[in-house]
């Protein structure tokens, strides 16, 4: 049985299939689908494609791009000379395949694996109207939905055109009842376009070479994540995407703070919406019926989290022996709280009712109640000093790319950092599946959300990625686990923030547009260096543990520049440039990047790491050598080790692309521990 996609935010009596499976497929590289009319008469069984259409791609550009990989590189010297796709020269001929959806054509599990540029392409399958004969008479509707496809998608249903959508990262859906109106089984056909070349398109790790180098991996191109159909009500609760908001960070008060918004409320109908509060079985409350106010499709209201003396009694023994009554890190004025060691849920019903008092939806969601700080030079967990030790995860897997080979692939992943002792991960240039966020609330991991950048910035690139980056913000707004915001990495896209302005102001304007969406976490505007306006001072460095240790000796060695960059940009004409601000705290959030030594003479394949081991003995000792040095300075308060796995040619995993350990993980937790123990002797 399939797993839906979105258990975090669930009906009861779900009516849903999953559109996962073999699909039509045909590359289109002269762009001539729309023009002969596929999305009418179905995916022809081949084209041929005339290399005399298309654009040859500048010399001028490709030594643009070879000039922002040469900044971005750790080790420029190593990358490939001439590393660009070849124009083809003679017609060729593609024909119409079966593809494995959600996986992207360019690996191995979509059964299609091409690595050549193919910029445009088209999908295509049957689908039915799953309504009974009950949820049609009662207005039910079809909504099809994407959970990503990279980058710019059109959908039609019947020939006819239903949406589409541009963002490769976040999810979309479209309500497509109105096409089942003529016939019960329609055809169903997307058009994707993905520049190989354009870097001011979001595309994260994605390279726009001909082979993968460096940090840069196999460009993933279209539907990456799952597609479904399910029926909801006409008029029906939003989830956080359309605006609903669960904030639960008042453990004082112990209220849940709940903003919900309606969907296809006729005008001027009354509704309401009510919500049941339970933990492990135990109803802890239920709010009134709170009715929508005519000029408006939100309602809020506060839901009460405390538990009274009774139904504290009550609790079944999952809860409280995972999080013992007496045990003040799990509660707080009978409130339970979340943290890693203790992720303690409670569940959520929420209820809409017409002006008649009928139910006409329900949701079942979860929360978790923990609060947030970052004064005094520490970050806080529930008012308490937490290390965060986390890994940087890329989501990354051989055979299907960024699209996990199973759901609990995710929660494998988890359970693999947790096992070396890491209570969290910073996820890297990537919004990763949202059923890794429900696993990660439930096993008590923190994440740090992060938007995958452009290489290039322009008026283009400032409108897509708003879009893009405030879509992913309010889809994962909810989850407890999400601890933090990272808009930009390393200056990727801003490649002249030490003098240009506007560039400046666009990641200020990041940092107050996520602000004013969540003012509940904190803001890593742009991570490792040239930060413009931000909450957190973050910092990379991939020296070797002696140089780590002893730049970590002294906030001046911390603040100093890493890679030939300012942490913090400088004043320049028409801007005062930053500065770090007192009691800000300080992370390490990237260090590490070691790989172990191996013969790749034979192979032929192009081991990459900052630093290289030549052993697992001596990868453990390097480790824990610049773990303790990042935190004995008593300056920093987390830090983000690289990273969880080998991806392609990039192997300074603590795992390998199969997820086997290269080094005992017992041994690991021990220095991690150790890290964390150091870490709270200094703030008891």
């Amino acid at each position: 049985m399939a797993t839906y996609p979105r258990p975090d935010f669930e009906r009861p009596y779900l009516n849903w299939i999953s559109l996962n499976g073999l699909w039509s497929f045909l590359f289109d590289d002269n762009d001539i689908g729309l023009t002969q009319g596929w999305h009418l008469s179905g995916l022809p069984s081949e084209v041929v494609v005339d290399p005399t259409l298309g654009s040859s791609s500048s010399s001028s550009s490709n030594k643009e791009s070879e000039s922002i990989t040469a900044k971005i590189a750790a080790n420029p010297h190593d990358l490939i000379k001439g590393n660009t796709f070849k124009k083809e020269e003679e017609k060729t001929t593609h024909k119409k395949l079966g593809i494995v959806v959600p996986y992207v054509w360019q690996c191995l599990a979509s059964r299609i694996e091409e690595r050549g540029v193919h910029e445009v392409f088209w999908y295509e399958r049957e689908i039915a109207d799953l309504r009974s004969t009950a949820e049609k008479s009662s207005g039910e509707r079809v909504l099809l939905r994407f959970g990503a496809v990279d980058y710019e998608a059109k959908v039609w249903v019947g020939g006819q055109f239903v949406g589409g959508h541009r963002g490769g990262h976040v999810p979309f859906d479209i309500d497509i009842t109105d096409a089942f109106a003529s016939a019960e089984t329609q055809s169903l056909t997307l058009r994707v376009y993905d520049s190989a070349y354009d870097l001011t398109q979001p595309r994260g790790k994605q390279y726009w070479g001909a082979q993968p180098e460096s940090i840069f991996y196999t460009p993933s191109g279209g539907i990456w994540q799952s597609v479904w159909m399910e029926v909801v009500p006409p008029v029906r609760i939003g989830d956080s995407s359309s605006g609903t908001v669960l904030r639960s960070d008042d453990i004082e008060g112990g209220k849940l703070k709940a903003s919900v918004r309606v969907l296809g409320r006729p005008a001027g109908y009354g509704y309401a919406v009510e919500m049941e509060v339970s933990l492990g079985g135990v109803v802890v409350s239920k709010t009134e019926k709170v009715e929508l106010p005519r000029e408006t499709d939100m309602v809020s209201f506060d839901a009460d989290m405390r538990l009274s003396g009774e139904q504290r009694s009550n609790l079944p023994a999952t809860i409280t022996e995972t999080a013992p009554l007496d045990d003040p890190t799990c509660w707080l004025n009978n409130t339970a709280l979340w943290t890693p060691e203790h992720p303690t849920l409670y569940d959520l019903t929420l209820r809409l009712f017409n002006a008649t008092g009928s139910q006409v939806d329900e949701i079942h969601t979860t929360a978790g109640m923990r609060s947030l700080s970052w004064t005094s030079s520490t970050f806080r967990l529930n008012n308490r000093p937490y290390f965060q030790a986390l890994l940087l995860d890329q989501g990354y897997w051989p055979t299907t790319f960024m699209t996990p080979p199973t759901p609990s692939a995710l929660k494998h992943d988890i359970q693999l950092s947790k096992a070396m002792g890491f209570n969290g991960c910073r996820k890297h240039q990537k919004v990763e599946d949202p059923i890794f966020l429900y696993y990660a609330d439930r096993l008590g991991f923190l994440v740090w959300g992060e938007m995958a950048n452009a290489y290039q910035f322009s008026s283009q690139y400032v409108e897509r990625f708003d879009a893009e980056w405030r879509e992913a913000v309010k889809r994962d707004i909810n989850h407890p686990c999400v601890v933090a915001w990272t808009p930009v990495n390393e200056s990727w896209g801003y490649t002249n923030l030490k003098d240009d302005v506007e560039q400046r102001n666009h990641i200020r304007s990041l940092y107050y547009a996520t602000k004013t969406l969540d003012p509940s976490r904190p803001i890593n505007d742009n991570c490792g260096w040239e930060h413009v306006c931000t909450d957190l001072s973050t910092f990379h460095d991939y020296s070797d543990g002696e140089a780590l240790t002893q730049t970590c000796v002294s906030l001046e060695g911390i603040l100093a520049p890493k890679s030939g960059r300012g942490i913090f940009v400088p004043s320049t004409s028409g801007d005062p440039g930053s500065r770090h601000k007192d009691g800000a705290p300080v992370l390490c959030t990237e260090f590490g990047g070691i790989n172990i030594a191996r013969d790749t003479t034979a192979s032929g394949v192009r081991d990459w790491g900052y630093t290289t081991a030549s052993d697992p003995k001596d990868l453990l000792k390097r480790i824990e050598t610049m773990m303790a040095g990042i935190v004995k300075g008593g300056h920093i308060c987390g830090f983000v080790y690289t990273q969880l796995t080998d991806i392609e040619q990039e192997v300074n995993g603590l795992y390998t692309p199969d997820r086997k350990e290269k080094l005992d993980p017992a041994e690991m937790r021990k220095i991690v521990d150790g890290v964390k123990q150091y870490y709270h002797g200094l703030h008891k």
